[in-house]
């Protein structure tokens, strides 16, 4: 598979009383132009996710359950959004359709991928959360603001169960995945452990 671009449970709101926001509601930092681009593309990319497993739903779960959850985690960046001030760049974009042509190339691509079987279609779903969680590290790094390490970090803990539940079946199903982005150890002692909890 080509290299998929950067992608990533909780809704902001659940966040607000427990830290993720000062009191008064306004955003916990001064954002650099680095951390405002990763939350601009954060946001589509939860939409890649969400799309692609809409796509792949005829396959029924984890499809079906983890596209709810990934419209978790797209809500969530664009709450962010809005606190920030930032242009969404996916307002008024129907499922498929992006604001990148990239992730619009990449969504084809995954949906073309994944289509023909159950296990293609798992392979790209271990993809996208192998995916999802080496960005989410690289978005960890990049900032100091409490509300979106908050959301990140709930958003990693998401990924890493929906790469148990996309790694377990399809194992199960007789298929294997070699990580593409984690390093092997990091990969090997997530889909070894339990599902974690904690989060919405």
């Amino acid at each position: 598979m080509n290299k998929l671009i950067g992608i990533a449970t909780v809704s902001l709101v659940s966040l607000l009383g427990c830290g993720g926001m000062d009191g008064d509601g306004s955003p916990d930092a001064t954002l650099s132009e680095a951390e405002e681009a990763r939350l601009v593309f954060t946001r589509e990319e939860e939409k890649l996710a969400r799309d692609v497993y809409m796509a792949l739903d005829s396959y029924g779960a984890p499809f079906t359950n983890i596209q709810d959850s990934e419209q978790r985690h797209f809500d969530s960046m664009g709450q962010l959004l809005v606190s920030y001030g930032l242009e969404d760049p996916a307002a008024g974009q129907a499922v498929g359709e992006f604001a990148d042509p990239k992730l619009r190339d990449l969504y084809a691509q995954l949906v073309a991928q994944g289509a023909p079987s159950q296990l293609a279609a798992l392979t790209v779903g271990c993809a996208i959360e192998d995916l999802d969680l080496r960005d989410l590290e690289v978005g960890l790094a990049e900032t100091d603001a409490a509300d979106i390490t908050a959301v990140y970090e709930n958003l990693s803990l998401g990924s890493r169960n929906h790469l148990r539940a996309f790694y377990g079946q399809l194992t199960a199903a007789g298929g294997t995945y070699t990580p593409q982005y984690l390093d092997q150890a990091t990969f090997d002692a997530i889909v070894s452990s339990p599902t974690e909890r904690g989060g919405r």
